[in-house]
């Protein structure tokens, strides 16, 4: 199925969990990062539970840290 992350179009495997998109994608830990699909965020708990679908759009925000 597609779906976009970072305004990126990307094909995942039909009941691909938000977890799994997110390991596939490099993002080996969830610290430092936000994540919202479709404009909602979900909370961290709810990210290796929650089913992506098609044409979902991901958002992945990283915290950096700067001065």
């Amino acid at each position: 199925m597609e779906v976009f992350i970072n305004n990126r179009l990307i094909f995942v495997e039909d009941n691909c969990s938000l977890l799994e998109l997110l390991s596939q994608q490099s993002f080996a830990s969830l610290k430092g990062i936000a994540v919202a699909v479709n404009n909602k965020v979900i909370p961290k708990k709810e990210i290796d539970s929650f089913k992506l679908k098609n044409k979902d759009k991901v958002i992945v925000i990283k915290a950096v840290c700067g001065g």
